[in-house]
């Protein structure tokens, strides 16, 4: 019985002195969405490259966070007066004359892209469609391997 008291106790001790390292809910998520904020940090997008092993299959996966903005699907003027700002993402491939817009906040999922050097632009916009903040990845969509026929 004393050990298990010993050891519960000293569980506790540790889960105690290991939150005082933890980063706050604030430092991963941001700033609270329900307290305005008067003078907020400039928007900023981080995108990564492409995940390698769906890209040497020909599927294109690319992960983002948007910074000092919340991804959600409200459009229009009115909604630049919201605090902490809100906004979505354009897309654009290869230069494209057209992009799409996401507001889910999900990684991308590009497929069908031809074997290749390809380019994505992902622009960090309002919610009236203004460009915050954007990132270009270039990538090359490998010679893909045939399948061995199933007998």
């Amino acid at each position: 019985m004393n050990r298990t008291l010993l050891s519960v106790a000293g569980a506790a001790a540790f889960l105690c002195a290991s939150g005082a390292f933890a980063q706050s809910a604030r430092d991963i998520r941001g700033a609270d969405p329900v307290v305005p904020l008067e003078n907020e940090p400039p928007a900023r997008i981080v995108v990564d490259p492409p995940l390698p092993e769906p890209l040497a299959k020909g599927f294109v996966f690319i992960q983002y966070r948007a910074e000092n903005l919340h991804i959600v699907p409200v459009f229009g003027p009115k909604a630049l007066d919201d605090s902490p700002r809100i906004g979505h993402i354009h897309v654009t491939v290869d230069d494209a004359p057209w992009h799409w817009a996401d507001a889910s906040g999900e990684p991308l999922i590009i497929v069908g892209l031809p074997v290749g050097q390809h380019k994505v632009l992902v622009e960090l916009v309002d919610a009236n469609h203004e460009t915050l903040d954007s990132a270009v990845l270039k990538f090359v969509v490998p010679k893909q391997f045939s399948r061995p026929n199933k007998k």
